[in-house]
């Protein structure tokens, strides 16, 4: 919402993406959503509708971790083993009601479905189910049931390993590999680190707070890594985590110039990063920066390797 105040306006997911889908025709959506909160049989039925009225734009970033109140707050209390478990069974169950033309019976430890059905079907069989997470449970979840495994970023190093990790643990399809980042992009490198100074000195104080209680308080694997203290908040010459103080979640960002900035995703490109979430703040000012001075440069690099 821009000020990361709990209390600020923020619109629901679901029902902002159904809005764009029918004034829109080329941008994808990627829908974070939480097993438990829908029954498993109307999501299906859902994301089918939407997806068809979207002619295919659709993607589920299916999120069954999360910080300490996450799931309190909407009336679910829940382990970290189960909500695991079930994200499990609903993506089966999922993928069960779009592929069959007629009824549907499942019968999961959480998910139980009798004679469901979804009609219409995915008309364009390109959905795809994103998961992400640092724990061994989601690591196990991903590997086995994502078409893309999804990192918030961390040092090449780091995120190179636990692409290497999945792929081992990987049993039959190996996803395809993500990576979740803000950049601040600016011509010069002393003006990037400028605007990433001031970008931090306009959250207010009681934010950096309530964020300081969450982090102290949370189990939550990656939310650990993301909210390390470093001097400055500098990790390394290009990583900065100052966001952290005000973001629950991604709070790293890669800072420079537009040549810096798309060294930077070359690197975890070669890695093993086979697509990029990217965003920056205010969101449209920065899309547009991205969108002319790193894209194309990126694309370049990326292309000439490639032939």
């Amino acid at each position: 919402n821009g000020s990361f105040e709990e209390t600020s306006p923020l619109a629901e997911t679901w029902t902002t993406v159904s809005a764009l889908t029918s004034v829109t025709s080329k941008i994808r959506f990627l829908v974070a959503i939480r097993p438990g909160f829908i029954s498993t049989g109307l999501f299906a039925q859902m994301a089918s509708t939407l997806e068809n009225i979207g002619k295919g734009r659709l993607d589920i970033n299916v999120v069954p971790g999360g910080i300490q109140g996450d799931f309190e707050r909407f009336g679910e209390e829940s382990s970290h083993e189960f909500r695991y478990s079930r994200a499990s069974e609903f993506i089966d169950a999922c993928k069960k009601l779009w592929e069959s033309p007629s009824y549907v019976n499942f019968d999961g430890d959480f998910i139980k479905l009798k004679n469901a059905i979804c009609s219409p079907g995915l008309k364009f069989d390109n959905l795809k189910f994103y998961l992400g997470g640092a724990s061994n449970a989601a690591l196990d979840l991903a590997s086995n049931k994502s078409d893309v495994y999804l990192n918030w970023i961390e040092d090449v190093e780091s995120i190179g390993s636990r692409i290497n990790k999945m792929k081992s643990n990987a049993k039959g399809k190996i996803p395809s590999f993500g990576l979740r980042t803000h950049l601040v992009v600016r011509d010069t490198e002393e003006d990037a680190w400028k605007a990433a100074s001031y970008l931090i000195s306009q959250v207010s104080d009681k934010v950096k707070i309530d964020r300081s209680n969450t982090f102290a308080s949370t189990s939550m694997v990656g939310q650990q890594i993301q909210s390390k203290r470093f001097v400055d908040y500098k990790i390394n010459d290009r990583l900065w985590n100052g966001i952290s103080i005000a973001r629950v979640n991604c709070g790293t960002a890669i800072v420079g110039t537009p040549e810096q900035v798309s060294s930077e995703l070359l690197k975890y490109w070669h890695v093993g990063v086979d697509e990029f979430i990217l965003s920056g703040f205010p969101h449209l000012e920065e899309c547009t920066r991205v969108a002319n001075d790193v894209l194309p440069l990126l694309s370049s690099w990326i292309s000439k390797e490639l032939i």
